[in-house]
């Protein structure tokens, strides 16, 4: 059964434009350790990959709170919820902390999706409830 939906559109120049105000500062709010990883790597190769990646993760954690109903409210927090890449290039969210806590305790289930172009990143998700 879905518990809920969320999506968001980002505009990456926006993200791109944070970025060169506030630095590392801005990255180091949004991403979790592992998701940072990431970040600085892609950023090292090319800069707009670097950038692409922060905005599908900022607008990932933007649908997951829509789509669990809290807004970025506690339990949901920026670094609590990564979403990474597996070894297939699939995203998947993550969850750590207070949230993982929340969510495990109501049998959710979550899947995600991000696509970003050259201006913009859209992310979609979807929460199940268990049984």
């Amino acid at each position: 059964m879905i518990y809920g939906i969320g999506t968001d559109i980002c505009d990456i120049r926006r993200i791109r434009s944070t970025l060169e105000r506030r630095g590392l500062r801005f990255a180091e709010k949004v991403l979790g350790p592992n998701e940072m990883a990431v970040f600085l790597a892609r950023r090292a190769k090319v800069e707009a990959r670097g950038v692409a990646y922060l905005a599908t993760r900022f607008s990932a954690k933007e649908s997951f709170s829509k789509a669990i109903g809290t807004g970025m409210r506690m339990p949901m927090t920026w670094r609590a919820c990564e979403i990474l890449n597996a070894p297939s290039g699939k995203p998947e969210i993550h969850l750590h902390g207070a949230l993982a806590a929340w969510f495990e305790a109501r049998s959710l289930c979550a899947h995600v999706t991000v696509s970003d172009e050259s201006d913009y990143a859209s992310t979609f998700v979807v929460v199940e409830a268990g049984p």
